[in-house]
Parts: structure tokens; sequence; C-alpha cells
């Protein structure tokens, strides 16, 4: 691991280090996952935002392929 310096303002570090998972982890431990938390929120928002400019950009080129299906008789 790497140590690294940030910045934050005393009441914001005041809450952290009032939180009972911050005294029984330690802030680093908290922080990084948090840090790790925040990737992964923006990789599956950018995935979702990919899937919606994909199916928005191609909906019109799928357009008579309904009536293209065959349904299996019931």
């Amino acid at each position: 691991m790497k140590a690294v310096q940030i910045t934050l303002d005393e009441r914001l570090l005041a809450e952290l280090d009032a939180d009972d998972e911050v005294k029984r982890d330690g802030r680093s431990a908290v922080l990084r996952r948090a840090a790790l938390e925040y990737l992964r929120r923006k990789r599956r928002q950018s995935i979702k935002d990919a899937y919606r400019r994909g199916y928005r950009s191609g909906a019109e080129d799928l357009s008579g392929w309904a009536e293209e299906g065959v349904w299996p008789e019931e």
C-alpha cells in the first residue's frame, strides 16, 4: 500500500472519527472502502449509460422485426 495525504475540513473529520466503524477499523480502512465503493458505483453507472446509448441509438433499426417473429402454437 502507498500512503497518501488528503485534506478534510474539521467538521467532516470529527464526524468521521466519531463513527463506530472508523473507531473499530481505522480511518484508512474506512476511506479505502469508501473509495472502492465510489469507483464501483461509477463503473456500474458507466455500464448503464453505455447500454442506454446503445439501445437508444439502434431502436429505429429494429422497426418491422416484430412481424417477422414466429410464435409457437399453444
